[in-house]
This record gives C-alpha cells, sequence and structure tokens, in this order.
C-alpha cells in the first residue's frame, strides 16, 4: 500500500501515464504500440474512477470550496473518459490512433497540472500527515477493484459509480486477460 501522502500516490500515477504516453508515442513499432496502449488505458481508467470514489469526496469534505472543485474535476475526467473510450477501440495503425492520443493527452495534462498546483496542495493543507496516508491507502486499495476500461456512460459519483464499477470491472478483467502488455522488466504492469 502506499507510504506518505495522497498527494504522492496521485502524482506518481500522473507520471506513469506520462511514461506510458510518451512510450507510445516512440514506439517504433505497431505490437509496441498496442502493448504500451493497454497499459495506458488500464492505469488512467483505473487512476480517474479511484479519484472520483476516493479524492475527490476528500475535497468536499475538507475544502470550502471542495465542491466546485471536485465537479471541475469530474467535469475534466468526463471529457478524457470520452477521449480514452475512443482511443481503447483504436488500432496502432489506425491513422487516427496518435492524433487521438494527443488530443486525449493535451485534455488530460492540462487536467494534471490544474491537480498537481492547486487541488491536492490545498487538501494536503487540510489533511494531517496519518489522514492523508489513510486517504493515499484507500486510493491505492480502490484501484484494486475498478474497472480496467473507460466506461464514459457510467456515473461519476459514489454511490452509483461504485456499483456500475463493481458490475464492470471483472467484464474488463477478463478482456484484459486476452490483451498483450508491455514486457520489459522494468515496467510496471497490469496483474
Amino acid at each position: 500500500m502506499a507510504k506518505g501522502k495522497v498527494s504522492d500516490a496521485v502524482i506518481e500515477d500522473h507520471r506513469e501515464l506520462e511514461h506510458y504516453y510518451n512510450n507510445i508515442m516512440n514506439a517504433k513499432d505497431a505490437d509496441t504500440k498496442e502493448r504500451w496502449q493497454n497499459q495506458f488505458v488500464w492505469e488512467l481508467a483505473r487512476h480517474s474512477i479511484a479519484e472520483e470514489l476516493v479524492v475527490y469526496p476528500e475535497f468536499e469534505k475538507n475544502l470550502p470550496n471542495g465542491h466546485d472543485m471536485a465537479e471541475k474535476d469530474r467535469g475534466d475526467h468526463r471529457v478524457v473518459k470520452e477521449k480514452l473510450y475512443k482511443f481503447q477501440k483504436l488500432k496502432a495503425d489506425d491513422p487516427d490512433f496518435e492524433p487521438t492520443l494527443r488530443d486525449l493527452w493535451q485534455d488530460l495534462s492540462e487536467h494534471i497540472k490544474d491537480e498537481e498546483n492547486n487541488d491536492l496542495p490545498a487538501l494536503e493543507k487540510e489533511l494531517s500527515a496519518a489522514d492523508s496516508e489513510s486517504v493515499a491507502n484507500s486510493f491505492e486499495r480502490t484501484k484494486m477493484f475498478v474497472p480496467t476500461k473507460s466506461h464514459p456512460s457510467a456515473p461519476d459519483k459514489p454511490p452509483y459509480e461504485t456499483v456500475v464499477g463493481l458490475m464492470a470491472a471483472p467484464m474488463d478483467r477478463l478482456m484484459d486477460m486476452f490483451k498483450k502488455f508491455p514486457k520489459d522488466k522494468d515496467e510496471k504492469v497490469s496483474p
């Protein structure tokens, strides 16, 4: 489980996503692009839902403008989920593959920057070290049980997101068994 602050856990995911994005864009063949595409989709889907279930409710609970902040971030996620849904269906040799990913990354990177520069520091100011670590642990634990694909029409707030996620996750994980992921021993890959 996470050791440290919730912001550290979220930012670590952000750096992984950036790494996966760069690996896709720098891949020399379709097979490698597809493997990193699967890894990127897997991580971004899990990360987004875990933020919505764990981190955004903490904004609402602990920050005076937390509700507005959470709603803005959920709105950012809706846009990213729509683009991820389109991207996850593309083959690496599709002419729309890289442009779709670049478009998705542009929105995602803006969201990441805002979250890292504004939202997470504001939350950390309000949480004790123990509470921040507890939220980080909950965030990491939640990622183990949520869908691994984008489902943009699913609810984006608890408790409905939780119920829909618990129904979608087993099918996503079954489909993951038939996908190819990076094999580099130094890279994180799906379970």
